[in-house]
């Protein structure tokens, strides 16, 4: 409604504030309506990208753009442990809220003021608003603009639109699903690391924290090959004359949903105290290697399919993540400590096995899937909004 850049800039300020009064907590609950606030602004920037990137790249450009946005959610979080456990043990865990006020603010201003307005309809409009101005010509006006509905009725629309997708559209929900437990099981290393590491082993927060870096690396390499994948892609686009169908995004997908679980087993298997520690932190590359290959064919099969509401099918994706991986983390220790560190791993390791079948089912069901779909986007359609 108002487009990308105002979004971008208010809700981050936002999260900016209210990262203070986290620092300065005088009890929990200050800390846990500071915290919900900070969640609730910071979420908006994590939808809005895939919209920005669909705005920017075509669909054979947008691969390495996707692959950094994809890498994002995950790097931030492998490193978080190694810089926190550390920061924890020196100072005390203020000391996270500082370090998170800085990198917020200095990301704020970042993109503030050197990222521009995306969003093609606010681009119009405004165009159209000048015309007029300069031609004193009234005629000059946007398809959005002509749009008599209520504020209300269009609130309502743009508000719905996401669950919309998310309970009527096959592909975004189990989409959603299956990054909802690969961002559990990233969540869950949080615990399981100290878990194994420090109840296990008798470790410090801070050495627990080293045990991340392979996930990290596994990461950063799987960011690194996407140049590789887009080449790929491009010999596919044309393959098909420029329109390959969008089920050829989920080839990676296909490759990469095996490391997942066994990175787990590895992990699972390796957890015993008296195994050397290298053990579950070898398990942890093919984890984070596997994830951004998975996460971003998920991004990237979502946009081309929905190319017109590709904000709305990423936010609803990022919705089911996000609250799947808050909860995981209540109750992981309980978990760990009902079946043992083995088992528990294990049981992930499985669901993420199950969930292997859902890149197949969709890269030989996809397009049938897409025909009968309400919202998905079809080449005879003409050129819409990217919600």
């Amino acid at each position: 409604m108002v487009g990308r850049r105002m979004i971008y800039a208010s809700t981050l300020l936002l999260a900016v504030i209210f990262i203070i009064p986290c620092a300065v907590a005088p009890n929990i609950g200050t800390l846990i309506v500071c915290r919900a606030i900070d969640g609730i602004a910071f979420s908006a920037p994590m939808t809005l990208v895939g919209g920005t990137l669909a705005d920017l790249w075509k669909n054979e450009e947008r691969g390495v753009p996707m692959a950094a946005f994809s890498a994002s959610p995950f790097i931030g979080p492998a490193i978080g442990p190694l810089a926190g456990g550390y920061l924890a043990d020196a100072t005390n865990w203020k000391w996270l809220y500082w370090l998170q006020l800085i990198l917020a603010f200095v990301a704020w201003v970042l993109i503030t003021f050197t990222v521009p307005e995306t969003y093609a309809p606010t681009l119009l409009k405004r165009r159209a608003k000048k015309l007029r101005k300069q031609e004193d010509d009234p005629s000059y006006v946007t398809e959005t603009e002509l749009d008599s509905r209520p504020m209300g009725e269009k609130l309502r629309v743009f508000l719905f639109r996401p669950f919309q997708l998310l309970f009527l559209e096959p592909i975004v929900l189990f989409i959603a699903l299956y990054m909802s437990v690969l961002y559990g099981l990233l969540y869950m290393f949080f615990v399981a690391y100290p878990v194994v590491y420090q109840s296990g082993k008798g470790w410090s927060a801070g050495s627990t924290g080293l045990m991340f870096i392979p996930l990290a690396i596994g990461v950063l390499m799987s960011a690194a090959c996407s140049p590789f994948v887009n080449k790929h892609y491009l010999s596919l686009y044309a393959k098909y004359g420029g329109k390959p169908p969008a089920e050829a995004r989920l080839i990676p997908m296909m490759f990469s949903c095996w490391l997942i679980p066994i990175g787990l087993f590895i992990f699972a298997w390796t957890s015993y105290p008296t195994v050397h520690w290298i053990g579950p932190a070898i398990g942890g590359w093919p984890v984070g290697f596997g994830f951004i290959f998975l996460y971003n064919s998920a991004n990237n099969y979502l946009v081309d399919t929905y190319q017109h509401q590709a904000a709305s099918a990423l936010a609803a994706k990022t919705f089911l993540r996000s609250m799947w991986g808050a909860s995981t983390v209540l109750f992981t220790e309980q978990m760990y400590d009902r079946l043992g560190y083995q088992w528990a791993s294990s049981l992930l390791a499985f669901i993420a096995l199950a969930c292997c079948a859902i890149p197949y089912v969709f890269y030989f069901k996809g397009a049938s899937i897409r025909r009968f779909s309400r919202y998905a986007f079809s080449d005879d359609e003409e050129n819409g909004e990217k919600s």
